[in-house]
């Protein structure tokens, strides 16, 4: 879409949804994406080295395994459009819940991965002309799933595993170093506005709404308090249409979120089996190294890149040696795995948008041109 096509589709929304537009320009993709492929450059100029990439046998062995990746990534496509269309209560076809699982991811990729997509979901939701009541629910239960699993899952990993888990060779916490304080910090913080959340949604959302702007009495977060008073609007609204849904929704969105994440890390598990022959298969070995990967995506979730771009490569490579132990073999590994689950997404994004945006000013257009025609109907009788 040409920068003029952007211009004249934003001038039909408000000034708020105008901003959200803007996160949504293609243009948005070459920051992520210079970031990225500099730091994959850097990588492959400092830790590269042509003896080692001779070594990969490129084998029936490693396109059997990269294959299996691809198949993983379409099914935790999948379990996201299904939690979508579960959540929309059917009012979404299963076609419309894939593209927009597309356009939710790639806000998120072009955002800092610790802001996320939220607010882009809020506006492509209230295009499709859903309820206020149902958008709400649909974007605040889904940051509640998402943060519940890992707080969920990630003290049960560590009782299998212990301090292992955290970083290679770590074996007691007074081996804790400045990536396990940060992991700490980052669990303890997604686990604070996960609980927030859910305060907000299954308990109080009034208090809560009364928490939030009375929080923004302070100095530094004053000019915070519109939004705090939106965000607790939301959550009484989301709040009230959750208790009118049947309780077996929550199971199917919980274990549809599982299946989601849980294919997001085993992705990475196949690509290690793709290409570091000798990897143990056996099911404790690939658990314990899903459990490094689950820790691995807690610290980089609060990334202020976009997507994580640039950070990601980095981490990727000192997080797993004791599983990757050639550098070359890391960043080979860590560039395919962001082509296939970050630059797929920031692709099909800068593909489906255009074409979603002309259709949702198309049905702007129409539907005022009715409501003139209804007006004009009326005002002869």
């Amino acid at each position: 879409m040409s920068p003029d096509e952007h211009e004249i589709i934003e001038r039909e929304f408000s000034q708020e949804q105008q901003e959200v537009l803007r996160s949504l320009r293609g243009t948005r993709v070459l920051l992520p994406v210079l970031i990225g492929l500099g730091v994959v450059g850097w990588l492959f100029w400092r830790r590269f080295d042509p003896e080692e990439f001779r070594q990969i046998e490129w084998s029936g062995h490693v396109l059997f395994w990269v294959g299996m990746a691809v198949v993983l990534l379409v099914l935790r496509h999948l379990a996201y459009a299904t939690r979508l269309r579960i959540l929309s209560q059917g009012a979404f076809s299963w076609r419309k819940c894939i593209e927009l699982i597309f356009i939710w991811e790639f806000s998120s990729a072009v955002s800092p991965t610790s802001l996320g997509g939220s607010a882009v979901a809020f506006f492509v939701l209230a295009q499709e002309r859903l309820p206020v009541a149902r958008t709400a629910t649909i974007v605040l239960y889904t940051i509640v799933l998402d943060t519940f699993f890992f707080v969920g899952t990630l003290p049960l990993l560590y009782a299998l595993f212990g301090t292992n888990m955290i970083r290679p060779e770590m074996n007691t916490l007074a081996e804790m170093d400045a990536w396990g304080y940060y992991f700490v910090f980052a669990y303890g913080l997604m686990a604070t506005y996960g609980l927030a959340f859910f305060y907000g949604l299954f308990i109080s959302p009034v208090q809560m709404k009364r928490i939030l702007v009375g929080a923004t009495r302070l100095p530094f977060l004053r000019r915070f308090r519109a939004n705090a008073v939106e965000l607790g609007n939301d959550l009484m609204l989301a709040s009230d249409e959750l208790r009118r849904q049947p309780r077996g929704i929550h199971l199917v969105a919980f274990l549809s979120t599982m299946v989601a994440w849980s294919f997001r890390f085993l992705l990475i598990n196949c690509l290690i089996i793709a290409f570091v022959p000798d990897m143990p298969r056996d099911f404790w070995t690939q658990f314990e190294l899903y459990a490094r990967l689950e820790t691995m995506f807690v610290i980089i979730a609060f990334s202020p890149t976009p997507g994580g771009a640039g950070f990601v490569e980095v981490l990727f490579g000192g997080f797993l040696t004791d599983y990757v132990r050639t550098s070359t073999v890391a960043t080979v590994i860590s560039t395919l795995w962001r082509l296939l689950t970050y630059y797929s997404y920031l692709i099909a994004g800068a593909i489906i948008i255009p074409d979603w945006l002309r259709r949702i000013l198309a049905e702007r257009r129409q539907r005022r041109k009715r409501k003139k025609t209804q007006t004009s109907a009326q005002n002869d009788i």
